[in-house]
């Protein structure tokens, strides 16, 4: 990716590696300074996403007997994998897509 930088004055791989450093906070908080990045405003409203439902789907495992233990520690480790690898290819300047959430977030950017 090249040095440009995005509106918020930041190169734009640091600004998208942002989105993912604080799960969904740093999303919310970058799409709301982004001005013009759509590699920004990508990544930022894929975090959102993706950490938003991974928030919702621990709460809903935590009522659940048993099994829900397990689907929370499978949540956790899911979620482990997508902050580490969304944070490593924001920061090489690429888009990474998490299936079906990327495609929202891309459909979302549009309406923005």
């Amino acid at each position: 990716m090249s040095p440009f930088r995005s509106s918020t004055g930041l190169p734009e791989n640091l600004a998208g590696f942002l989105c993912y450093l604080v799960p969904f906070a740093g999303g919310a908080i970058m799409l709301a300074l982004e001005k013009r990045s759509r590699y920004v405003m990508f990544h930022a409203l894929q975090s959102i996403i993706l950490f938003g439902l991974l928030i919702v789907g621990h709460v809903v495992a935590g009522f659940v007997p048993l099994i829900g233990v397990l689907a929370a520690m499978l949540l956790q480790l899911t979620g482990a994998v997508f902050w580490v690898l969304l944070m490593l290819t924001a920061l090489q300047g690429r888009f990474y897509k998490v299936p079906y959430i990327g495609d929202i977030a891309e459909d979302q950017m549009r309406r923005l």
